[in-house]
């Protein structure tokens, strides 16, 4: 080697050295992923460099972006996963466009074949760049080494800033082990926690959404995500009691304020809503919509509220998710957190009477609610009715618990009455595109993000033979998790679909029984088997105060027989 190839080399890294250090220096603490032959330099690279970071490895692509993307919602970091070419870049799409429609910073780098291969029918050659890019809020393949540390601040800024989201790196096998200039490696490492950079409102906007909500003689407010992801607890519980407003919340917004608070009113919309909370949104005169991007599944198809029938103020980062579904008479976009802020600084707080009257509205809305499903909760029934397993888990839990919920049976009867008196992030479900597979390899992100909680998934038996491989990573890792299948036998969700709206004609959705308590065990799980609704609580109580990881078996209603809280069933 020459003298200036030595000197030139000893002030370098390679690509893959290089990325290992954004990333480090960023503040990244773990990294989701798993092996391929074009990951080798990286994998190197994380082997030989000190960087404090934890690499989990995943048997599955997606669910090492499931683990990413619950991670990044329980710690507030941005979650990291990553896999190799062709098969492992097509597994890992789903994660992301979950992650950036809940708006959820995570990273997916994609290892690839060389820059020199292309076009040349290099085994898992494909399109990186285009084939994530109506995933992601931004994508990029690094095609020049001194592109790296330029290209990996730029995802950073992007992931967590405005509208926070997923970005994609592809990072081919040359561009690993070509050399990268060591002083260009440098980073903010504000950029590694999210909302970073928070965008303060017009003054202006803020006034004028004042004005309307001080004339406001029934105003509710409709929390999404966005809220919870600014940290906007005492703001949002701050607007409610001056302007008297039932606080209701989407899916997302769960834990926005604590389901104790007076003015908690709990989730709206047509999966978990109920006609109890339904009555006080159709009572309004004035929404506010806060972090809410007023979609589908939160307004009932854009029925509760109706248009016309109401004012609306809309408050977001996201310009975008204004005026998209609803006429709007006043709108602040900006950061959640500042925006209410000033909002309330702008308003005159109501009466303490007027306060209290709307706190009774929403206290008898609760109860009747809640006496309906202590009915069904108390019931004896075989198969154990959801109720029952809801009550229980109620029961059991502590109340700093973390609950990562499949999107299918369990998510209406967790989001309808499982309450929990704490604030932030303590119920998680993918409800932006609602794949299966979501909950087991997203509990352990979830343990990760916060091991002093104790963390539970809840799945039905159809989610758990998505992922069922990621058993042997949570033995492997001893996470103290429990798992609760709710096992019926069916692809539930689209079941009572065809019954409510296709006259019961069953097609291609019901499959056999498999004794998920004995699979698990095979993989080092201690694990029960539960039919008698009797023997649940006890045996959750079991489970749940485990130092290890278990699983409890529970022998369910089919969703086509019960009683859910999803709108276009009941009616």
């Amino acid at each position: 080697m020459s003298q200036n190839s030595a000197l030139r080399r000893s002030n370098a890294l390679t690509g893959a050295e290089a990325v290992v250090r954004m990333l480090q220096l960023h503040g990244v603490e773990h990294i989701f992923g798993l092996c391929g032959d074009t990951s080798l330099p990286f994998y190197d690279a994380l082997y030989r460099l000190d960087h404090g970071m934890t690499h989990i490895l995943a048997r599955d692509e997606r669910s090492a972006g499931y683990m990413a993307d619950v991670y990044a919602r329980v710690s507030g970091r941005v979650g990291v996963c990553e896999g190799p070419s062709g098969g492992g870049a097509t597994y890992i799409l789903p994660a992301l466009i979950e992650a950036n429609d809940s708006s959820v910073p995570i990273m997916a780098i994609t290892t690839d074949i060389a820059v020199a291969s292309r076009g040349r029918f290099a085994l898992t050659e494909l399109d990186q760049q285009a084939l994530f890019r109506p995933v992601t809020k931004w994508n990029a393949v690094i095609d020049l080494p001194a592109h790296v540390p330029s290209t990996m601040r730029a995802a950073f800024r992007q992931m967590t800033t405005g509208k926070p989201g997923s970005c994609h790196i592809g990072l081919p096998f040359d561009v690993q082990q070509a050399d990268v200039d060591e002083g260009d490696v440098w980073a903010d490492p504000a950029l590694g926690r999210f909302p970073a950079h928070r965008v303060r409102p017009d003054d202006a906007a803020v006034e004028a959404a004042a004005a309307i909500l001080a004339e406001a003689e029934r105003p509710l407010i409709i929390c999404g995500g966005g809220p919870v992801i600014s940290g906007a607890f005492d703001e949002v519980a701050r607007l409610g009691a001056a302007i008297a407003a039932p606080i209701a919340t989407s899916i997302s917004g769960q834990g926005i304020v604590p389901d104790s608070h007076p003015l908690a009113l709990g989730v709206v919309g047509s999966n978990g809503g109920t006609d109890q909370t339904r009555a006080l949104v159709q009572a309004a005169d004035t929404v506010v919509f806060v972090g809410c991007r007023a979609g589908s599944v939160t307004t009932e198809r854009w029925r509760f509220p109706a248009q016309g029938r109401c004012k609306i103020v809309h408050v977001d980062v996201d310009p975008t998710a204004v005026g998209a579904n609803y006429p709007t008479d006043a709108v602040v976009i900006g950061d959640a957190r500042l925006a209410l802020g000033l909002l309330c600084d702008a308003l005159t707080p109501t009466t303490r009477d007027r306060v209290a009257r709307t706190e009774a509205a929403v206290a008898e809305a609760k109860a009747r609610k809640f006496a309906a499903f202590a009915e069904l909760a108390s019931s004896d029934e075989r198969p154990i009715r959801p109720e029952r397993l809801i009550a229980a888990l109620q029961a059991v839990l502590p109340d700093d618990a973390v609950i990562v919920a499949d999107p299918g049976t369990p998510c209406p009867y967790f989001s309808a009455f499982y309450t929990v008196d704490r604030t932030g992030r303590h119920f998680v479900t993918n409800r932006a595109h609602g794949a299966l597979g979501y909950s087991l390899p997203g509990v352990v992100g979830a343990q990760i993000a916060r091991p002093s909680a104790k963390c539970v998934a809840v799945m039905g038996d159809g989610s758990f033979g998505f992922n069922a491989g990621e058993l042997e990573t949570i033995t492997r890792l001893k996470l103290p998790v429990t798992l609760v299948v709710v096992s019926n036998g069916v692809f539930g969700w689209i079941k009572a679909g065809q019954k409510a709206g296709f006259g019961e004609r069953y097609f291609s959705v019901d499959f056999g029984r498999t004794d998920h308590a004995k699979v698990a065990a095979a993989f080092g799980v201690k694990s029960w088997r539960v039919e008698d609704p009797g023997e649940l609580q006890a045996t959750l109580t079991k489970a749940v105060n485990a130092s290890e990881p278990t699983l409890v078996d529970v022998i369910c209603q089919p969703l086509q027989d019960a009683s859910a809280p999803v709108a276009e069933w009941v009616a």
